[in-house]
């Protein structure tokens, strides 16, 4: 199901309630002076003249208060006169004829960001997904805005969440985590296309959230740490066969060189012995043939010199 509530798409201001703070002070002050008017005609003239004099100013007052529009830098008014369109106006200062014309909308042009999801939407695996979305639109023809849809806000929104729908419905999940820079793409094409009529154009589209059921969750993650012990698995084989071709190459340089490898063997004996507290193991065969009972005296001897020294 799509969770409506979530959505913060304003609803669009009729004309007939917006008093601008212009029209308002103008209408005031205009009283303010008929009233004073009124009180000095009153020493003059006879009294059905005063009280004609008042229903003037009071309708004109009222005319001002109501012809009067101002809209804002970003704003486009739709104007209708006796329910035809007449145009729009604005941005700024603009009059109206009360009663004749009308403004049915206040269209923004701004940049608007409207959040939308999909809830338990079923991939093309049969994976179900909650996919959480912004679209980044605007408007660029308020006049189509205001006659080819009745509310665009909430027509743009159904828009977005039946792409999306569409959007995961031909995709696996797979696709879906990992293609999501395609997915923005695809989704800002589609409703593009379904809202150019309507004079809006889509910005772009970002993915939020993928939320996918939590066993799903689980096991993809039991997946992957597999996959990553294979891999070091494989990685410890082929450092084993580099190393055993390594020795391979060594002892074919030894085997005709017997004054190499008793150097060698001389070099690793000495590393092993001059640590402190070391104790090397060396078959009897080794010490006779490399005569390594009088090497590992001579180390004793420099170990036992130092510490004098020292």
């Amino acid at each position: 199901m799509i969770n409506t509530q979530t959505y913060s798409f304003r609803p669009n201001t009729a004309g007939a309630v917006r008093i601008n703070m212009v029209a308002l002070t103008a209408a005031i002050l205009f009283w303010i002076a008929s009233a004073i008017g009124s009180v000095l005609l009153a020493l003059r003239a006879n009294e059905i003249w005063v009280i004609v004099y008042m229903l003037v100013t009071v309708l004109a007052g009222l005319y001002m208060l109501f012809a009067i529009k101002v809209a804002d830098q970003w704003e486009k008014a739709v104007v209708l006169r006796l329910g035809k369109f007449a145009g729009l106006r604005g941005p700024g200062i603009f009059w109206l004829i009360p009663i004749v014309e009308t403004v049915t909308q206040w269209i923004d042009h701004r940049v608007m960001v409207s959040p939308f999801r999909a809830e338990k939407t079923l991939t093309k695996d049969t994976v179900p997904v909650d996919v959480d979305a912004v679209l980044f639109w605007l408007v660029w023809d308020a006049e189509k805005a205001a006659l080819e849809v009745e509310d665009y806000r909430s027509a743009i929104s159904w828009a977005a969440q039946t792409a999306l729908r569409e959007v995961i419905g031909s995709r696996d999940l797979a696709d879906i985590l990992i293609g999501r820079a395609k997915m923005d793409k695809d989704l800002q094409k589609i409703i593009d296309e379904r809202t150019t009529p309507w004079g809006i154009t889509v910005q772009s589209v970002e993915i939020r959230d993928i939320v996918i059921p939590q066993d799903l969750e689980d096991a993809m993650s039991r997946q992957a740490q597999a996959e990553r012990e294979r891999q070091a698995r494989v990685i410890l084989g082929e450092s084993e066969k580099q190393i055993a071709a390594s020795f391979a190459e060594a002892s074919i340089a030894y085997k005709d060189n017997p004054t190499a490898l008793h150097l060698r063997a001389m070099n690793m004996l000495f590393e092993g012995l001059k640590e402190k507290g070391a104790m090397v193991i060396v078959p009897s065969s080794a010490v006779d043939t490399m005569n390594l009972g009088g090497l590992s005296g001579m180390v004793a001897l420099a170990q036992n010199a130092k510490q004098d020294n020292g």
